[in-house]
Parts: structure tokens; C-alpha cells; sequence
């Protein structure tokens, strides 16, 4: 299934960075806090499981939005198209 999952973790860097790790297991970042996900129902059990044990349920949210399945056909983008993330390990040549 399509999904989007979007999130926003409060005044917590450690937090942000493990719900990011834990989206990026499971999807294509899109923007920094927004990700597309194609998984199945088992998939999505286990990484809402996982962010469950992370956020904090007092000031944090994630949602989660179930897109059709022709949802990239009906994509409008304005400005970037896609964000590149690099490592500290990659190497820029210009």
C-alpha cells in the first residue's frame, strides 16, 4: 500500500534523528519530514511498532496518509523535485 508519513518531533534532536532512521528503513524521504511509502500491512504494524517506542506521545506526531495506487500520476512539484542526502562519507567533485 501508498502511504505518506509526515512527522514532527519537538525539541528533540536524538528523537528526530531515530524517527528519521526509522522512516528511511521504510520509504523515500521527499522532504525532511515527509516520506512515501510503498509497504505491506505487516510492514506498517512493525515501523509504527518501532516509532512507537521512540516519539513522545505528549508532543510528538506522526501521521500517516493512504495514497491511490496511480497517487504519483496526480504529483505536483514545485521547486526541488528531490532532496539528495549525503554522508559525511561521500565525496563532491565540481
Amino acid at each position: 500500500m501508498f502511504l505518506l508519513c509526515s512527522y514532527d518531533i519537538a525539541d528533540s534532536p536524538e528523537r528526530l534523528r531515530k524517527v528519521a532512521q526509522i522512516c528511511k528503513n521504510y520509504g523515500v524521504r521527499v522532504q525532511k519530514s515527509v516520506f512515501e511509502l510503498d509497504v505491506s500491512m505487516a510492514d506498517l504494524i512493525k515501523m509504527q511498532a518501532e516509532l512507537q517506542t521512540v516519539i513522545n506521545k505528549d508532543c510528538d506526531s506522526v501521521r500517516f496518509y493512504r495514497l491511490g495506487k496511480n497517487f504519483r500520476d496526480h504529483v505536483q512539484i514545485l521547486g526541488m523535485r528531490e532532496i539528495v542526502e549525503l554522508s559525511k562519507d561521500d565525496a563532491l567533485i565540481f
